[in-house]
């Protein structure tokens, strides 16, 4: 029977293996209009935000490096889906918010998109099932990560 260490280490295998094989999936898709998966991304994550935030803000919850981020939050104020204003607190910062057309094309390829999740985690999962990575998933996102040193690894796991 396998200990808490291999437990761990299959799930975080399984989800890594999901998360590609869904990925791959719904950037095949016909929805995303003239967005890649990733500006998608930005957008989605400033549709969630009720006001105007950094980049360091919106970089916490995208899979991008922080360079990658300010290039395409550039590209995207080129096109009219954000807008960047200074920072009131500080002259040297910029905050981001989605334009009315940014919001627009967030929401028309969100419904999609939303669909695709929707068809695509139904087919294999149980409604049971899916709340049940749901909460986990939530719960790994809202923790803060332990780290261990070898030491305490040794004897914690």
């Amino acid at each position: 029977m396998p200990g808490p260490r291999q437990l761990a280490n299959d799930a975080w295998e399984a989800m890594l293996s999901a998360h590609a094989v869904l990925i791959k999936q719904f950037a095949a898709e016909d929805i995303w209009q003239e967005l890649s998966m990733r500006e998608y991304d930005v957008l989605y994550t400033l549709s969630k935000c009720p006001e105007p935030v950094r980049i360091g803000e919106l970089n916490r919850h995208v899979l991008l490096s922080q360079p990658a981020l300010s290039r395409l939050v550039h590209r995207l104020a080129g096109r009219g889906l954000v807008d960047c204003e200074p920072d009131p607190a500080d002259g040297r910062g910029v905050r981001i918010a989605l334009t009315d057309a940014g919001r627009e094309l967030q929401r028309e390829v969100g419904r999609r998109h939303a669909r695709s999740v929707a068809c695509a985690l139904t087919a294999v999962l149980s409604r049971g099932e899916l709340g049940e990575l749901a909460a986990a998933c939530r719960r790994l996102a809202r923790e803060p990560l332990v780290s261990h040193d070898k030491k305490s690894e040794d004897t914690t796991l």
